[in-house]
Order: structure tokens, then C-alpha cells, then sequence
């Protein structure tokens, strides 16, 4: 009696799918292009963000980023300025009730070793704020609460997201300067 020896592959992962189907261009290397993938698919199935895109060229300097960004809306409002957030805890506001902005997201591995100048090549690079979709709002509605979002970020900031090798993935607010404090 013959043996069947063929092996049936199984089925790929619904997250192998999903970053074969969301490939880059050709302008960053394949592990930060699927870094990136990675990232993008926590934030919008762990996290509930919208509106992701994931950037591979700065409209700042007209060239490739150090490497591919995401940007995207999260749920709720990531950072208050430490300013805004004396004025609103005056108010009795919720810190996280106000309107999302959009942020960018910094796709890391735990391995990687970072130091200010690759920070600083990632800032030159970026805008204060992302551009692309904002939540299908007119234009000079977008213009005015780009203006608004200036004045309360006082600056540059992105998320660091950091890659485990067991896929936990942590997020940390950086900003390109020196930040006031927040109020405890």
C-alpha cells in the first residue's frame, strides 16, 4: 500500500495576508517596510486608529523619509500640552474628551540602537503634523484646526512604537526639543 507523502501547506496567517497585501516601494528595506506593516495593523486592530497611511517620502524635504512613518487619527487625544492641560484641569475638562489630532508613529524593533541624530534625521524630515485624510472634513475646516493644533503642540512630536520579539508593541511620546512638564 502507497504512503501519500504530499504535504498540503497550510493556510497563511490572517497577518501574513494582511502585510503581503499592504507592501512598500522599493525605497526602504523589506524589514522596515514590514516593521511598518506591523505596526500600522496593532494600530488599527489593538488600538482602534483610522485613517492610516503609512509614509515612505517627506513632502518637507522632497526625498525618501530615514525610513517609513505612519501616520493616522487615534480614538482619543494622545497629548495635551502641558500648557492646554493647566487650563483644562482648571475647567474641570477630561484630558481625553478633546477632538483626536493626527500623529505620526515611528515603527521601531526592541533591538534597534537609537541615538539623537536618528532621532533628529526623522524630525528634519516630518512635518508638526501630518498631511493626508482628516476625517472627510472641508479644507478650510482642515486649515483651522491644523492652525489650532499648532498652537497647542508647541512643536514636533511623534510616537515611538517599539517592536518585541514576542510581538507586544509599547508606544512612547517624543518630541524634538525640550517639553515642559506636565501637571501633576
Amino acid at each position: 500500500m502507497a504512503v501519500d507523502t504530499t504535504l498540503i501547506a497550510p493556510q497563511p496567517s490572517a497577518l501574513d495576508s494582511y502585510l503581503k497585501s499592504h507592501g512598500l516601494e522599493e525605497s526602504h528595506s523589506p524589514h522596515y517596510q514590514t516593521l511598518a506593516s506591523q505596526i500600522l495593523h496593532n494600530l488599527q486592530y489593538q488600538h482602534d486608529w483610522t485613517s492610516l497611511r503609512i509614509h515612505t517620502h517627506s513632502a518637507l524635504v522632497q526625498k525618501a523619509l530615514p525610513r517609513p512613518l505612519i501616520s493616522g487619527l487615534p480614538p482619543h487625544r494622545i497629548y495635551v500640552h502641558p500648557d492646554d492641560q493647566v487650563e483644562e484641569l482648571k475647567r474641570g475638562a477630561d484630558l481625553t474628551k478633546g477632538e483626536p489630532e493626527r500623529e505620526w508613529v515611528l515603527p521601531t524593533h526592541l533591538a534597534e540602537k537609537w541615538s539623537l541624530r536618528r532621532f533628529g534625521e526623522v524630525f528634519d524630515a516630518i512635518e508638526e503634523e501630518p498631511f493626508g485624510e482628516h476625517s472627510g472634513k472641508r479644507e478650510d475646516e482642515d486649515v483651522e484646526r491644523k492652525t489650532m493644533a499648532k498652537k497647542r503642540r508647541g512643536g514636533k512630536r511623534l510616537l515611538l512604537a517599539t517592536l518585541g520579539d514576542d510581538s507586544t508593541v509599547v508606544y512612547y511620546v517624543v518630541h524634538d526639543g525640550i517639553v515642559k512638564p506636565r501637571q501633576n
